[in-house]
């Protein structure tokens, strides 16, 4: 009982601590200057992106394609420019991160 009390602490940890190390990832890539988790910025928040995009197969390669080309017209008249800061890595570790907001 122990072991796997220690186990489940273990995994909630490391689980705990990738979210933040992607949440940081987003502010070193400069995401959270136009997003934020919760609240609309100038782009949307990564929680309605997040649903906007559940249970869509294609998503993760559809965002992962935005963050790095940039898009318009999904959200509005304000365009996301195309971020060279990011790897094709980078970003889908992003999107991920992202579609894990709910």
């Amino acid at each position: 009982m122990k072991r796997s009390l220690l186990l489940c602490l273990a995994f909630g940890t490391l689980i705990s601590n990738a979210a933040m190390a992607n949440a940081d990832l987003a502010k070193a890539k400069n995401c959270m200057a136009c997003h934020a988790v919760a609240n609309k910025v100038v782009g949307p928040s990564f929680k309605d992106i997040a649903a906007k995009y559940a249970g869509q197969k294609d998503a993760e390669d559809k965002l992962t394609q935005k963050v790095l080309k940039g898009g318009s017209g999904v959200w509005g008249a304000v365009p996301m420019p195309a971020n060279a800061q990011v790897s094709d890595a980078e970003a889908r570790t992003l999107v991920k991160w992202v579609m894990s907001q709910k």
